[in-house]
């Protein structure tokens, strides 16, 4: 399950998101006012999300974000001022002051993205049945004798003329050769 960890270093803000989180359906697993609590926590947990303040007591945002475990993400709140120094693209930020809205809308985008990834784990990587892959190798071979591609060039055609229009691999390789 995925775990909720608030860390500031003023109890009292830390105290009023917790708050804000659990009236809309939140569960949260801890409230710290230091970095190594947090990261006490989120050694207990598999995987979450630290919604944190820009400097905690002992340590600083990125020092905290360097030393959650794998599974978690940061949710940085603070200052326009502190935002416009640079941050780790890894990392969420909302901009000080926030709406409430906006802390529960990111929030369930960050949720929804980690069950994305969760799901998608899960289900591996797709198996192609052999007529496919005989199907993506024809459609390679014919880029590659027309238009004096290499293997790897045709592949990448094929991959992203089937991202860009929106159809799988196997499609894209069908419609190459019917149009050769």
């Amino acid at each position: 399950m995925l775990g909720i960890i608030i860390v500031f270093p003023r109890m009292e803000d830390a105290a009023n998101i917790k708050n804000l989180l659990i009236r809309n359906g939140y569960e949260v697993n801890a409230v710290c006012t230091t970095g190594a609590q947090a990261i006490s926590v989120a050694n207990e947990l598999d995987e979450g999300i630290i919604i944190s303040g820009y400097r905690m007591q002992d340590m600083h945002y990125l020092e905290l974000n360097s030393y959650l475990p794998k599974g978690f993400e940061m949710l940085l709140i603070a200052s326009a001022a502190r935002l416009s120094e640079g941050r780790d693209a890894n990392i969420v930020a909302l901009q000080m002051p926030m709406k409430p809205h906006d802390l529960l809308d990111t929030l369930q985008m960050m949720t929804y993205n980690y069950r994305r990834r969760k799901k998608k784990e899960k289900q591996g990587p797709k198996t192609r049945s052999p007529e496919e892959k005989a199907t993506i190798e024809k459609a390679k071979q014919l880029l590659m004798d027309r238009n004096n591609m290499t293997e790897e060039e045709a592949h990448r055609y094929i991959q992203k003329t089937s991202m860009d229009s929106g159809t799988n691999l196997v499609e894209m390789a069908e419609m190459i050769l019917s149009m050769m």
